[in-house]
Formats: structure tokens, C-alpha cells, sequence
């Protein structure tokens, strides 16, 4: 769905944010992307998306180039962006003005979206509603379009804890084979039993790739009571529980992906995981 070759880009020609990036993104799937503050999260959207251009290298979505921006391929992407523009007009207004530049809109859905958030009340002025409440709307409105491309930047962001159960409700009901998704947050388990591959940014670059299958394969996610082979572990923090840990899956054992320690040992292990997802 998504093929970015030898990509560089930066908003300052003497540092670039991203830097030789290669990378192939799925449909059918729900890519969970991660870093720190500033590695280019956003900005791989915005690229992706064609909001911003590439100083050089290649994007493709299927067979469009985004920095081309397309109808075909605009009225086929949705894209939620972290800072939420004010508007003066009601929920209604809002869909009637931009529902017609998505040919797969439907309306029944949206409305099934907003009740999913326990929004009921389509007169109300947006520029008026809470963040999170606006952030419920859009994301109900996004859904509807049925996009093949969906990019959400920092999604969860401002909703309370049931809300947050929706969404991952109503992200799964609108998922389709044919459907590319990619979420960028620093809410980790709010993605928990959401996503599909984790992406994570380091340092101008892809540090980490892979879905959730081959790094089950390849990586044991556990805790014990106590810590007994630490040169085995690839990263232990301390937990309720006890300690989490994760190490190579040597013996082909199953476990649960936990994404944050995966991040955390990511961080902490760079060179062994680009050995082991190279």
C-alpha cells in the first residue's frame, strides 16, 4: 500500500528530520508508529499524506505520489491531525460542507460512529465542543469516509478513559482488507490489542518495522519475581507484578506483545534489533 524509498526531508537544509528512510507499509492493517518527542512522526505523516514534500527519494501510495495531491487520491485519504482547527459551524454543517469531497461517505455510519461516543446532538457548534468531544466527531467523520488511507496523529489524545475503549471499538468495526491505517502516538496502551506492526522512529530513521506475529517470533515478553540471567534480557523495568522483561525467544515460546517494554528495549538495544528485524 505504502512504498517510501531513499527518503530525506528536512525544514532546515542543514539538518534533516528524516533521513535515507526505506519502508513498506501494509493494507489490511493497523500500524501502530513510535518515538520520542521530535523524531518525525508527524512529518512521516504529513509526507505520506502529500502535506508536506520530500527533499528527495520516492513515496508511493499504491500508484499515486502524494506531493502530486491528486483528487483520486486525496478523496481516498483522511487525515487527523493532532491540533484541531475552530470552526463556527454545527456537527451538521461541518459534514454537509465536506462529505462531498469523499465519494465512499456514508452517513448512517457516522451517525452509528457518534453514538458508539455517546454523542447525540449534531446542532452544536464545533468551535464550542471540548477537545475531546471534537476529537470524537472528526474521528467518526474520518471513519465514515471509508479512505483506504487513514493516518491519525495522536488520536487519543484528550479522550477520558471510556472513550478511549470506544475508539479502539470503532477503529476495528471500520477496518477492511482493503484499509491502511497508521496511528502515531505516545498513548502506547491505548493501542494495546489495536494494532497490527509497530513502527518506531530513531534517530532520522526506521529503527523497528515489523508486525506483531514476527516479533512475537522473535523476541519473549515475561515476568518473574525476581531478576536471576540479566545478561539474557534485552530490558527489565520493575512492575506490580514484579519484573517485566523481554529477551530473544530462543525456545520458540508464545507471549503476549507488550509495547511499551518493546519500545523501551528498542531504545536501549538499537544496533541488536536492527540485527534481529533487519
Amino acid at each position: 500500500m505504502i512504498e517510501i524509498k531513499n527518503l530525506c526531508f528536512g525544514y532546515k537544509k542543514s539538518k534533516n528530520v528524516l533521513e535515507n528512510v526505506n519502508l513498506n507499509l501494509k493494507k489490511g492493517c493497523i500500524h501502530g508508529l513510535f518515538g520520542k518527542n521530535g523524531v518525525g512522526k508527524t512529518t512521516l505523516l504529513k509526507l505520506i499524506g502529500g502535506l508536506v514534500f520530500p527533499d528527495s527519494g520516492e513515496i508511493k501510495v499504491e500508484t499515486f505520489t502524494p506531493s502530486e495531491r491528486k483528487v483520486a487520491f486525496l478523496s481516498d485519504l483522511f487525515f487527523l491531525p493532532e491540533e484541531l482547527f475552530e470552526l463556527n459551524i454545527t456537527i451538521d454543517k461541518f459534514v454537509k460542507l465536506n462529505s462531498v469531497f469523499y465519494p465512499n461517505f456514508s452517513k448512517s455510519d457516522f451517525e452509528n460512529y457518534l453514538q458508539e461516543f455517546e454523542i447525540s446532538n449534531t446542532k452544536q457548534k464545533l468551535k464550542k465542543l471540548s477537545y475531546g468531544t471534537k476529537k470524537k466527531v472528526l474521528i467518526s467523520f474520518g471513519l465514515a469516509c471509508h479512505c483506504k488511507l487513514l493516518l491519525f496523529d495522536e488520536p487519543t489524545n484528550g479522550l477520558d478513559i471510556p472513550s478511549k475503549s470506544q475508539f479502539r471499538k470503532v477503529m476495528l468495526q471500520a477496518m477492511t482488507d482493503e484499509t491502511c491505517v497508521v496511528i502515531s502516538t505516545h498513548q502506547v496502551r491505548d493501542l494495546h490489542n489495536l494494532i497490527d506492526s509497530v513502527l518506531i522512529l530513531d534517530d532520522t530513521n526506521v529503527l523497528l518495522n515489523a508486525t506483531n506475529e514476527e516479533i512475537c517470533n522473535k523476541l519473549f515478553f515475561g515476568i518473574c519475581d525476581t531478576l536471576q540471567s540479566k545478561e539474557e534480557m534485552l530490558y527489565s523495568e520493575d512492575d506490580v507484578r514484579g519484573l517485566k522483561f523481554v529477551k530473544e525467544n530462543t525456545e520458540n515460546q508464545e507471549s503476549e506483545l507488550d509495547i511499551e517494554i518493546l519500545f523501551n528495549a528498542a531504545l536501549a538495544n538499537k544496533e541488536k534489533f536492527r540485527e534481529l528485524f533487519s
